[in-house]
């Protein structure tokens, strides 16, 4: 009898582990949702409104650009500023036109369009734009990760901090955001091999320092940087964002934030328990996702180019074989790579890879330097 259980429970583990389909999490929104992502700053830059409609999450791709729009940003000094539709979707401002200006506010008017017609109107509330004061300090330590159990070598890291002051307290609501850029080369003598790779934040962070004595932010992380990529093994930059917030957007990031730490990539939308500022005029009832964002901007950047121990190596399976170099082999053109090296010269013979993404590094990044790049530091 016991013999029989144990077959019983088996059979169970097995069809449990062995039968798994994909989950679709049950919704009762059937409509197509507008998504509201945008963001309006006092820089000398274009900004951009992105409006698409929401998929079910069954489907792959959970959102569909809208077109044809009718996008406006008013001030409240009665000033209308149109957005031009570059791509499906995608409105921007004029910026020897527009500029935001701290301390107005400003709405977003968004009129969807069929054949000249107004189908749908939305409308985002005034939105106050506070100013923000600058980066005070950006700088980096370096972190221990862990030490090889074999050869007793350390794995190095570093974690990025920022401190900021506002002495007026204008600003109370904070959020950062950074775009980093890092170097990196192959180890053969090829015609690309020195690349730079640059890559925008995905996570959410924001403080609130409203209940503080003193508006002082002291050691923020930015960023924590492993020892998993390539990231610091030449030289790596990051530009740091520092955004004003009102209380209502903050509360807006601050569930955001709490949403997607409790279900990481399953969405690639924004939940539709994060409350939006845009409302549908026609509808009050009806749903709208995203939200019309208007800070104050100011940005740091800080480089690091120092040597971190227990950085990875990429490249361990790139020299393949070695083959006459006349005839050349058969699909050379096609699938081989010829690594050029020193140790690699062999006359006659060439040392092929069919990767190339050891011996031309666009297949990863690009051969243009950024113009920020400074080789001295």
């Amino acid at each position: 009898m016991r013999s029989f259980l144990y077959i019983i429970r088996f059979t169970v583990l097995l069809a449990l582990t062995g039968c798994i389909t994909e989950f679709y999490p049950k919704t009762d929104e059937t409509q197509s949702l507008l998504v509201v992502q945008g963001l309006i700053t006092d820089q000398p830059a274009v900004n951009v409104i992105k409006l698409s409609r929401s998929h079910s999450l069954e489907l792959k791709e959970t959102s569909l650009p809208l077109e044809g729009c009718r996008v406006i940003i008013d001030d409240d000094q009665n000033n209308h500023y149109e957005l031009e539709e570059t791509r499906a979707g995608l409105y921007v401002t004029d910026p020897s036109v527009f500029r935001g200006v701290p301390g107005k506010k400003y709405t977003l008017r968004i009129y969807e369009m069929d054949s000249g017609d107004i189908i749908r109107s939305y409308e985002s509330a005034a939105m106050e734009m506070k100013p923000v004061p600058p980066i005070d300090t950006l700088w980096y330590e370096k972190v221990l990760i862990s030490v090889n159990e074999l050869y007793g070598s350390p794995n190095e890291g570093c974690r990025v901090y920022l401190s900021t002051i506002d002495p007026d307290g204008l600003c109370r609501y904070f959020r950062w955001d950074f775009t980093e850029t890092w170097e990196f080369r192959l180890p053969y003598d090829v015609d690309n091999n020195r690349c730079w790779i640059t890559n925008k934040s995905t996570s959410i962070n924001v403080k609130n320092t409203s209940i503080l004595t003193d508006n002082l932010i002291m050691k923020q992380p930015v960023n924590f940087i492993t020892n998993e990529t390539d990231r610091l093994i030449y030289k790596y930059s990051m530009l740091v964002n520092q955004y004003s917030l009102t209380e209502d957007e903050f509360s807006y990031w601050e569930k955001l934030q709490n949403v997607s730490e409790e279900i990481g990539s399953l969405y690639d939308i924004i939940p539709a328990s994060v409350f939006s500022n845009v409302r549908c005029l026609e509808n009050p009832d009806e749903k709208v996702l995203g939200y019309f964002s208007v800070s104050s901007l100011t940005s740091k950047r800080i480089f690091i180019n120092e040597d971190f121990k227990g950085q990875p190596y990429y490249y361990d399976g790139c020299i393949e074989k070695t083959v006459p170099r006349e005839p050349p082999p058969h699909g050379f053109n096609v699938t081989l790579w010829e690594v050029t090296y020193d140790r690699y010269s062999q006359g006659s013979f060439m040392t092929v890879t069919s990767k190339k993404g050891c011996v031309d590094c666009t297949v990863r990044g690009s051969t243009i330097k950024p113009n920020f790049w400074d080789e001295d530091l």
